[in-house]
């Protein structure tokens, strides 16, 4: 049979599974494209994608123009945008390209455009990983990349518009040109007065510029790679010093890459001020400069130093790098802040970050559901780079090691730069996967060579021949059998690991690939909740338009809102949405806005006092207010929080001990609600609809012990019993007056997650909000199905916040209601000091949610007949 020649093949080889797998790539992305298309555009995941659109129609509305300023959220301040124009120019360009020019065009091939760049990530990881060792090494790369999953396969799914996966291509795309240039620049004789051993280095340092201000002009946390490069050049100045090489490639290649890097920086101006590196301004240019000037001095030190002891070059650096630290700490503290707080704050995290989801850290259950045998094999990768470097270093593989671990340190501080960390575990575990099968494939072959061989039929029987004769007629000597030469002999360790390797790396490659195929199908019901999008479709069409040009771009310094217009409270992670689809202004957004401090929107929803929160609401100009049920249910935690860090959910939802079981010594951490998670603003508007409510039939009576009586980390409940409220709250009374010291009675409720209808069951009365109507409500019912008699909360509601009319007299005042659904409620007010304010107008009012008959002061039949103009302007009816 003819040899076939692969090399001569090999070309064709790589290019075929190279398209195979971005093929593969391509289809398990756009899986999600079957459910979320309609005919209104594309139902995007997530919040984020939405404002991505929302700055993409902007864009083409305005091309090539970008707006650094958004006066459509964040009302009545307007945000800053702080990521790069180039992710949403590539889309706005691709939809003039394509003619999309309606929103639903618009939305389709946006959401194709995560996708596409998983794509392209196939490619560069192949050329990557066959820069750093073959190309045997890339095509494992390149097939992990396609399949690898967690938060890069998501944030690259169709329908995730997001600059996210542009971050991780352009990333690694910097990181193969830096690693090209310095090869290319390493072993070549380097001379300022010859421009042609300058002219290929050159070229290579520039290309690797040029892709660092691609991934710059995406977003700014791509100095992280200047980080990583820092962090290589000092390691590798120190390595090439004990082995006595130059370092003067490390100089070229840093100066060139990052003075184009400076320049197209400045060419592009700053559009924020200040020194911060999550926005663009000259901070980023410090840093760069910065870069360059400590590599320069660590080439001087290592010259001056040339010679010496070795251990006098890292000495050097400690003593020069603290006492460049304290100067800076004490004669330049803003340059302090930009290149050495910023750096300890980014690994850090806070209380409010832990209530983001993308924000908080990699838990080790997160990290291995994720990448799970990836792992294993990329910790053999790294062990491999370090064996390959043992005795010559090789700056490419010493610059893979560093990044690799300044990603996984940035990810265990925050999950969301898993997405970033995919390629490195996908790089590292084809380095092992193809280092063993490379040691290992000679010997497999010589072990199929063997067996087949051993397999063969024997053509002939072997013929006895006689006896040999000796000298002197003796028996001539047994001639000797050929040994079979050892290098023929297969090593059974590497064949073994060869195996190993090679079922693992299958079975991480098909472990993610189904995680995937599980994790894009998912996606195709995933998308905005169907009752926020009626919810919002109908506030965008029903509510006054602010008076602001929503397609335009608008100049921070110059840009006044006019006097119609207002904004719209809700929880931030709300705001997108209300931007996109009502075209109205939120006061918070997701980029955490808005959120804290005094006229944040966590305040305004723990609030326990009406007065307060309208006096935020005032101060913000808020209009409308939108509630939804977890807010009140799986939320709470996050306004709680943000309101008081310190705190936290456990002023509203406090935790005690409780037994296992009934004389169990055994105890678990249990949360229940108390009376002023009732009273907060959220729960007030969304669970009883502003309306004054009594106590439910059913409270608990819990006696406990304080903490630090019981010496436990948590009060310690000893004895609960059920009570209508009245009985519960003597009990309580009854109890307190003569309790042991560091024992206590109190009321408490279930918490959601025990009993679901705990949270319209106060444990006191709830007095009614006297300047909140509901004006809209979505038709899903959150207890489901329950009959006539059974509760009815709606999953989203729209409140209108007004003046409200005020009525003269004592009890209790209340007016019949129905709503856009045809629920049927009672809103009932107590008097305060002999006045009533009521929101609701009984004529004149042409909303959805309607009054069925005039306000009526209980025990007495007086009515009162409010208009929409009393309401409005505030008026006292008499």
């Amino acid at each position: 049979m003819a040899h076939v020649d692969l090399d001569k093949y090999r070309p064709y080889i790589i290019i075929g599974f190279i398209v195979l797998f971005a093929l593969l790539t391509l289809w398990t992305r756009g899986i999600p494209s079957e459910g979320l298309v309609t005919a209104e555009g594309v139902n995007l995941l997530g919040n984020d994608p939405w404002f991505s659109l929302r700055q993409v129609e902007q864009t083409i509305a305005n091309f090539p123009g970008y707006a650094w300023f958004d006066h459509m959220t964040l009302y009545p301040n307007g945000d800053a945008i702080h990521w790069g124009p180039l992710f949403a120019e590539i889309i706005a360009a691709l939809c003039i390209i394509t003619g999309a020019t309606t929103r639903p065009e618009i939305m389709v091939v946006a959401s194709w455009v995560p996708p596409l760049m998983a794509v392209a990530m196939v490619p560069v990881t192949y050329l990557l990983a066959k820069k750093i060792a073959d190309w045997k090494t890339g095509l494992i790369a390149a097939g992990l990349i396609a399949v690898i999953g967690g938060n890069y396969a998501y944030r690259s799914l169709f329908g995730f518009v997001d600059h996210h996966i542009a971050e991780t291509l352009f990333g690694v795309l910097f990181a193969l040109a830096y690693i090209t240039a310095l090869i290319t620049t390493r072993d070549r004789s380097l001379s300022p007065r010859n421009f042609e051993t300058l002219k290929v280095p050159v070229a290579a340092s520039a290309l690797a510029g040029i892709a660092y201000l691609l991934g710059f002009y995406n977003m700014p946390t791509m100095v992280l790679f200047a980080l990583v490069v820092a962090a290589f050049t000092l390691v590798q100045f120190i390595l090439d010093f004990f082995q006595d090489r130059s370092s003067e490639y490390l100089v070229l290649v840093n100066a060139v890459t990052f003075a184009v890097a400076i320049i197209g920086v400045a060419a592009s101006g700053f559009p924020h001020p200040g020194f911060s590196l999550i926005f663009y301004t000259v901070g980023h240019v410090i840093v760069y400069a910065a870069l360059m000037a400590g590599t320069l001095a660590l080439y001087g030190l290592s010259v001056y130093l040339q010679g010496r002891p070795k251990y006098y070059y890292p000495g050097a650096l400690l003593v020069v790098s603290a006492a460049a630290i304290a100067v800076l700490y004490v004669a330049l503290p803003e340059i302090y802040n930009l290149l050495i707080s910023n750096l300890i704050m980014f690994f850090g995290e806070s209380a409010t970050t832990t209530t983001v989801q993308e924000a908080r850290p990699w838990s080790f259950d997160a990290a291995w559901m994720t990448f799970h045998w990836g792992f294993v094999l990329a910790a053999g990768g790294a062990a491999t780079l370090l064996w390959w470097s043992r005795e010559k270093v090789n700056p490419a593989h010493i610059f893979v090691l560093i990044w690799s671990g300044i990603i996984l340190a940035s990810t265990a501080a925050h999950v969301r730069y898993e997405y970033y960390l995919a390629a490195n575990i996908a790089l590292l575990a084809a380095v092992f996967a193809g280092a063993v099968l490379n040691m290992g494939w000679k010997d497999v072959t010589r072990l199929l060579k063997s067996d087949s061989a051993s397999a063969a039929p024997k053509t002939a029987e072997k013929q006895e021949e006689p006896a040999r004769k000796g000298k002197k007629g003796g028996k001539a000597a047994e001639p000797r059998k050929a040994k079979t030469a050892s290098k023929d002999q297969p090593d059974y360790f590497k064949v073994g690991a060869f195996a190993l390797v090679a079922v693992v790396t299958l079975f991480f490659a098909g472990a993610s690939l189904q995680g995937n195929i599980d994790l894009a199908t998912s996606a195709k019901y995933g998308g905005m909740n169907s009752q926020w999008m009626e919810a919002l479709e109908w506030m965008g069409a029903n509510t006054p338009d602010p008076g602001v040009d929503y397609y335009a771009i608008a100049d921070p310094n110059t840009f006044t809102y006019p006097e119609d217009a207002y904004g719209v409270m809700s929880w931030w992670d709300y705001g997108h949405w209300i931007t996109f689809i009502s075209k109205r202004i939120p006061n918070n957004n997701p980029f955490q806005h808005g959120v804290s401090g005094p006229n944040g929107s966590a305040t305004y929803l723990v609030s326990t006092s009406e007065e307060a929160a309208n006096q935020i609401l005032d101060n913000i100009g808020t209009r409308y207010v939108i509630t939804n049920i977890d807010i009140t249910t799986g939320k709470f935690h996050a306004p709680a929080t943000w309101a008081d860090p310190d705190v936290g959910e456990k002023r509203f939802q406090p935790y005690y001990l409780l037994p296992v079981s009934a004389g169990s010594t055994n105890y678990q951490a249990v949360p229940f609600n108390n009376q002023d998670y009732y009273l907060t603003m959220a729960a007030r508007l969304h669970n009883f609809d502003g309306s004054m409510t009594d106590p439910g039939s059913q409270v608990i009576y819990a006696e406990y012990r304080d903490a630090e009586t019981a010496n436990t980390s948590l009060p310690v409940i000893t004895r609960t019993e059920q009570m209508n409220a009245t009985a519960g709250a003597a009990a309580v009374e009854e109890y307190n007056k003569n309790a042991p010291a560091g024992s206590h009675a109190t009321l408490l409720n279930m918490y959601y997650q025990y009993r679901g209808d705990s949270i319209i069951q106060p444990l006191e009365r709830v007095p009614a909000l006297q300047h909140y109507r509901l004006i809209h409500e979505s038709p899903q019912n959150v207890f489901g199905n329950v009959g006539e008699d059974g509760p009815d909360l709606k999953a989203v509601k729209i409140f209108e916040y007004v003046p409200g009319a005020t009525i003269k007299g004592e009890g209790i005042i209340e007016v019949p209601v129905v709503t856009n659904t045809g629920r049927e409620f009672t809103y009932r007010q107590e008097s305060v000091n002999g006045t009533f304010v009521v929101p609701y107008a009984t004529s004149g009012w042409s909303g959805d949610v309607k009054t069925t008959g005039p306000y009526r002061l209980t025990g007495t039949g007086q009515t009162f007949d409010v208009t929409e103009e009393a309401i409005q302007q505030g008026r006292t009816i008499n």
